[in-house]
C-alpha cells in the first residue's frame, strides 16, 4: 500500500465476531491421553511484549485447553542463539521450543553441529499448507516480519508521497525530516535499492556501494534510530516525516490514530519460525503444538493482536478484507518485497557491522 489512504481497520470486537464461528469448530488433537497430557509441560521462548500476550491468547491457552499439555511462554528480546547452544550442550533445558528468525536458525544449524531438531512435519496436512518460502527443515514459519518505508501523510498533503527507497534519498523532490536505522541490517539493502539496484540483485550486498549511497543522504538524516519504541513515538509525534521501520511499529502508530502511510514497494521481509531445541525431552509435544499453531484459523486470530504476516495459505480466508491488505503476506504486498538473505548476514554480519559503524562515525 503505497498511497496515503489506509483502508479502515475493523474493530477487534467485529474481527473476533468474524472468527468466532470458525474458531469454535477447530478440531482438537486427540492423540494425548488425559493422564499423559497432565504430566507434560512445554516451555516456549517468544519475543516478549505483544508477542507473549498474543501467543498466549491465540496459541498457548487454547492448546492447553485442547490437550491438557501446559504451555509456558518465556519472553526474550534478543535472538537467543547463545542460550540455546548452552542448553543443548549441557542437556539442561529451560526451554523446549523457540520462536526465532531464519538467521538464528542458520547460526544454530550450519556450524558443524545442529542445535535444533528437524521438525519432520512437511507431510502434515495442516503444515503442508504453508508455502516453502516460509519453511526450513528446522523451522515452521509462524509470522513474517518486514521493514517498510513509512511516512506521515499530513507531511505530503497536496504533493506526491514517497513510494520507494529512492524517494527517501531524493531530498529535493521529497523534502522532510528523515530517520534510518542505526544498524546495517536492512539499511544496507535500502541504500542499494535507493541507488538503483534491482530486488533480484540486492544479495550479495555491495557494501561499499551501499555506503556511497548513504553518503548522499547522511546529512539529511535527522534521526538514526536504534529501537522500535523510538520509531513508534516519532511517528505519533510527527518528529519525522518518513522513516525506515518495522511494520509492527508503523501499524501501532496507525492504530493509535497517527496519520501514517506505508510503502510496500521494496519492503524487506523475513520469517519467524517455531523451532524445537535438539534433544528436548518434550519434542513430541512440541510437534503437536506446532501443528496446532499452524492452523490457518488460529493464525488469522493472531492478526487481531499484531501486524502478523500469516504464513498459512488459507489464513486470509478468515481475515476481514480491509484488514488483510495491511499485512505483510497479503499476496499483493509480499510479491513487492525482497526476502532477507539469512545466509548472507550470518556469514558477513561481523565485517559489515565494522564497516558501517566506522562510516557512522565519519
Amino acid at each position: 500500500m503505497s498511497n496515503a489512504d489506509k483502508p479502515s481497520k475493523p474493530s477487534r470486537r467485529d474481527a473476533f465476531k468474524l472468527l468466532s464461528a470458525s474458531t469454535a469448530a477447530l478440531a482438537m488433537p486427540a492423540i494425548w491421553t488425559t493422564a499423559k497430557a497432565a504430566s507434560q509441560r512445554i516451555v516456549v521462548r517468544d519475543s516478549g511484549g505483544v508477542f507473549t500476550k498474543a501467543y498466549g491468547e491465540v496459541f498457548y491457552k487454547p492448546f492447553t485447553k485442547a490437550t491438557g499439555i501446559q504451555v509456558v511462554g518465556v519472553p526474550s528480546n534478543a535472538e537467543p542463539t547463545a542460550q540455546i547452544r548452552t542448553m543443548v550442550d549441557a542437556k539442561n533445558y529451560s526451554w523446549d521450543m523457540a520462536s526465532i528468525s531464519q538467521p538464528a536458525i542458520e547460526v544454530l544449524t550450519t556450524d558443524g553441529k545442529d542445535y535444533l531438531e528437524k521438525h519432520g512435519l512437511g507431510a502434515d496436512p495442516v503444515v503442508a499448507g504453508i508455502p516453502a518460502q516460509y519453511m526450513s527443515p528446522y523451522g515452521v514459519g509462524t509470522n513474517v516480519y518486514t521493514t517498510v518505508l513509512a511516512y506521515r501523510t499530513e507531511a505530503f498533503k497536496g504533493r506526491k508521497a514517497p513510494t520507494q527507497w529512492k524517494d527517501m534519498w531524493n531530498v529535493q523532490d521529497f523534502p522532510g525530516r528523515r530517520a534510518l536505522r542505526k544498524h546495517p541490517f536492512d539499511t544496507i539493502e535500502e541504500a542499494l535499492m535507493a541507488d538503483g539496484v534491482a530486488i533480484a540483485s540486492v544479495y550479495p550486498c555491495d557494501v561499499d556501494r551501499a555506503l556511497r549511497s548513504l553518503d548522499k543522504v547522511k546529512s539529511n538524516v535527522a534521526v538514526w534510530w536504534s529501537g522500535g519504541a523510538q520509531v513508534e513515538q516519532m511517528l505519533k509525534s510527527g518528529e519525522v516525516d518518513m522513516v525506515a521501520t518495522w511494520i509492527s511499529r508503523a501499524q501501532a502508530a496507525m492504530d493509535a490514530g497517527a496519520p501514517v502511510g506505508i510503502c510496500w514497494d521494496q519492503h524487506l521481509w523475513g520469517v519467524d519460525s517455531w523451532t524445537i531445541l535438539k534433544g528436548s525431552p518434550n519434542a513430541a509435544a512440541c510437534r503437536e503444538f506446532i501443528k496446532f499453531a499452524s492452523d490457518p484459523k488460529r493464525q488469522a486470530q493472531l492478526t487481531q493482536y499484531l501486524a502478523a504476516g500469516v504464513t498459512h495459505s488459507d489464513a486470509f480466508k478468515y481475515i476481514d478484507a480491509k484488514h488483510a491488505v495491511t499485512l505483510p503476506t497479503y499476496p499483493d504486498n509480499i510479491k513487492r518485497g525482497v526476502k532477507i538473505d539469512a545466509s548472507y548476514w550470518v556469514k558477513n554480519q561481523g565485517p559489515v557491522l565494522e564497516k558501517f559503524n566506522a562510516w557512522i562515525l565519519k
